[in-house]
């Protein structure tokens, strides 16, 4: 199974659309998204887009009321899990969360296959040593929204393959 991971989008709901359509295309089949939203209307075009999108909220909470009454109406489409959650997607155990220093926490408990989070606008993917003596896979997107970064980032993951990439999101047609 192939998923979109992004985070930060900062309102910019037409780049995170883009993203999530890129990855569409290259046949993901869900959206995992690390925080700060910012509000409902963001998340909008990306709905419309037909995956499921599993959300946590970070530091720039924005209107998390908007975004949770949109996940109620979105008929299953998006999931708004609050501050964390652990979820399943392809057969893995996934963490979701905003903040890298609590993804390393739960990265080191062994419990999950996969660790997302984002805060930071930096792209990292990265093993983290566990305590029961394996790895678990710790990413973190960028922003989707480019800010405060070279670019503007996303990271498309094979569950099944557990393989993972930075993707830069380029400028947009002029236009568009």
């Amino acid at each position: 199974m192939k998923i979109c991971i992004l985070s930060d989008s900062h309102d910019r709901g037409p780049m995170m659309a883009r993203a999530v359509g890129i990855a569409m295309d290259e046949g993901a089949e869900a959206v995992i998204h690390c925080g700060d939203i910012i509000g409902g209307n963001t998340l909008r075009a990306t709905i419309k887009l037909g995956l499921p999108i599993h959300a946590v909220h970070g530091n720039n909470l924005g209107d998390p009321v908007s975004i949770a009454r949109l996940a109620h109406h979105s008929d299953g489409m998006l999931h708004y899990h609050g501050a964390d959650a652990a979820i399943q997607l392809g057969g893995r155990r996934i963490f979701l969360t905003h903040y890298p220093h609590i993804g390393h926490g739960m990265a080191c408990t062994g419990d999950y296959d996969l660790v997302c989070c984002g805060h930071s606008h930096i792209a990292e993917i990265r093993q983290q040593a566990n305590i029961l003596g394996t790895r678990t896979w710790m990413v973190n997107p960028g922003t989707v929204a480019g800010l405060g970064a070279p670019s503007a980032t996303w990271i498309l993951a094979d569950l099944a393959a557990m393989s993972f990439e930075v993707r830069e999101l380029a400028a947009a047609p002029a236009g568009a």
